[in-house]
């Protein structure tokens, strides 16, 4: 169960943002962290871009740099306030994830930071097909979030972090092998990339470009 300190982090930008920094200096920082579902991708100004549960835009200041088509949604009318004021380059949808307002095969990359985590193994799923309908065939949905440490040493600060900042959904995510879900939805196979002993998982799966007859 997360305590009070959840609710602050979510109140306050600065502090929000520092836990941020701070969880991050694993990965080498919270650029890097934020690039890291990014690599070997390749993103051109024409490139259809959706940041998936943006936030306050942490990633999306990273995707504008190369695409002129982002577009960040969020189910937050206050995050994404805080989007539109720290990268206004992007578009902005207010809208929850499993019930996204775009028309199919509209974004060649979908990309979402530490989100899924906060959904329920429900929502998880109808997000994934979501996610597999609004991609054109070909495109990626690439993302990062919680992985079960396969280093032991991690595992007492992974354990720290959920309990003081994280819900019941988060320990859900542990023991999910998303990459199998992934592959359900009708994804072709991919494999996770991990990160910080395990604690951290980047997967980039791929729509495939084959339309089913």
């Amino acid at each position: 169960m997360a305590t009070i300190l959840r609710d602050w982090s979510y109140r306050y930008q600065w502090l929000y943002d520092g836990i941020s920094r701070l969880a991050a200096l694993s990965v080498g920082g919270e650029a890097r962290f934020r690039q890291l579902a990014l690599q070997g991708l390749t993103i051109h100004s024409d490139t259809q871009v959706l940041d998936l549960c943006c936030g306050s835009g942490q990633t999306t200041h990273f995707l504008v740099k190369s695409s002129q088509n982002v577009t960040g949604l969020d189910a937050s009318p206050k995050s994404l306030q805080r989007a539109q004021l720290n990268v206004p380059e992007a578009s902005y949808v207010e809208a929850f994830a499993e019930e996204m307002p775009f028309a199919d095969n509209l974004f060649d990359v979908v990309h979402t930071s530490v989100a899924l985590h906060e959904m329920q193994p429900q929502q998880l799923r109808k997000i994934m097909n979501e996610v597999y309908r609004v991609l054109k065939p070909g495109g990626v949905f690439t993302l990062i979030d919680f992985h079960a440490p396969t280093n032991p040493i991690f595992w007492p600060g992974i354990s720290l972090f959920l309990l003081l900042f994280e819900t019941e959904t988060a320990w859900q995510l542990l023991k999910t092998d998303l990459a199998r879900l992934l592959t359900e939805v009708g994804f072709d196979e991919s494999k996770p990339i991990l990160y910080s002993g395990g604690s951290l998982q980047v997967i980039q799966a791929k729509k495939s470009s084959i339309t089913p007859k």
